[in-house]
């Protein structure tokens, strides 16, 4: 690896580091505004007084800004894909923190989901060289670029304005496919802009590009899109789920506006492009185990499946108040529809 890939490699690991425990010191602050005023998750924004929010917001900051500077020295397949430490984070946070149980086969899918990430950054292409933003710009407004970007947005417009009103609170890939459409576009904005920042400590002052405020501008409004939504999925669905579905579909789109974009395949031969994409279906396959088993309980028979409550309070007692888990031997225990569908059958 080069220099300035080893660079990029130690500036995103730092950043999954304080990503990953972002997301569940701000769950923490979500349910903690949740349970004295009106929820993320149904359009309340009551998170935005609550310190321990903005605690784990500092986190996500830390790690956005060790994450963009990282996108400065190395490319975007290799930067991108080492967000699977953040899962792992949270993953493992959100089960001994907030108690959201992951079962077996969920450990699981997280070890796969760094599997396939490994292999993609061990075969990824070397860093672009590029002399000034405006040279960005020019890659960014070539025909193949402007249509994804012209498809992603629509499809965003499309999620936001149709979608989120009937089937936010019940479908999670409604509010991650904003956050992660979006996400995409924004990545390609915050490398222009870390490139221009580079160039300029190096002693060529991109300031004075026009282009590179037309990127901050764009930068600014992903970010606050995607803080959003991300927000009303924390505060909705369970967290160990969250995070990786998230990770996916971002590192996805990001790896192929970044192909689309800066050609990273061009510098590539066919068995290093044949081995990411192994490497991406290493990572779906973790992605849909997780998604897969969120529901199931270590302990409980395969034929009775569970559904924790996703807004279980703190002391481990549903909103009904009925204990969640068994003071006996810690088992979640059924609800009670499906308690009355098991006494039916005995």
């Amino acid at each position: 690896m080069s220099a300035d890939n080893v660079k990029g490699l130690l500036l995103a690991l730092s950043s999954s580091l304080f990503i990953g425990a972002s997301f569940i010191v701000k769950k923490k602050g979500l349910k903690k505004a949740g349970a004295s005023g009106v929820r993320a998750g149904v359009g309340g924004y009551s998170y935005l007084l609550e310190p321990l929010w903005w605690a784990g917001m500092t986190a996500m900051i830390v790690g956005e800004i060790a994450n963009f500077a990282a996108y400065a020295f190395a490319p975007a397949i290799l930067v991108t894909p080492l967000g699977a430490l953040s899962i792992i984070i949270s993953a493992v946070l959100a089960h001994i923190i907030l108690r959201e149980k992951l079962h077996i086969f969920g450990i699981l899918g997280c070890i796969l989901c760094v599997v396939g990430s490994t292999s993609i950054v061990l075969h990824a292409p070397p860093e672009r060289q590029i002399e000034s933003v405006a040279e960005v710009w020019d890659l960014a407004t070539e025909p193949a670029f402007l249509l994804y970007a012209a498809i992603v947005l629509a499809a965003a417009f499309v999620l936001i304005f149709h979608f989120v009103p009937q089937y936010g609170q019940t479908h999670i890939m409604v509010y991650i496919g904003v956050c992660s459409l979006v996400g995409s576009l924004s990545v390609m904005s915050v490398k222009a802009l870390g490139i221009a920042l580079k160039l300029t400590f190096s002693g060529m002052n991109q300031l004075v590009y026009p282009q590179m405020w037309v990127f901050l501008l764009f930068v600014v409004a992903c970010i606050v899109t995607q803080m959003n939504y991300l927000n009303k999925a924390l505060d909705t669905f369970n967290t160990a789920v969250v995070s990786p579905i998230y990770y996916t579909m971002f590192t996805s789109l990001t790896i192929l506006a970044s192909v689309i974009m800066f050609k990273d395949w061009d510098r590539q031969d066919p068995t290093q492009i044949v081995t990411e994409m192994c490497g991406f279906v290493t990572i779906l396959s973790g992605t849909f185990l997780l998604h897969k088993t969120k529901d199931m309980v270590d302990g409980l028979p395969p034929n009775l499946p569970i559904r924790l409550p996703k807004h279980a309070e703190e002391d481990g007692y549903a909103a009904e108040g009925i204990p969640l888990r068994s003071a006996a031997d810690g088992i979640p225990l059924r609800s009670p529809r499906a308690t009355e569908s098991f006494r039916a059958t005995l």
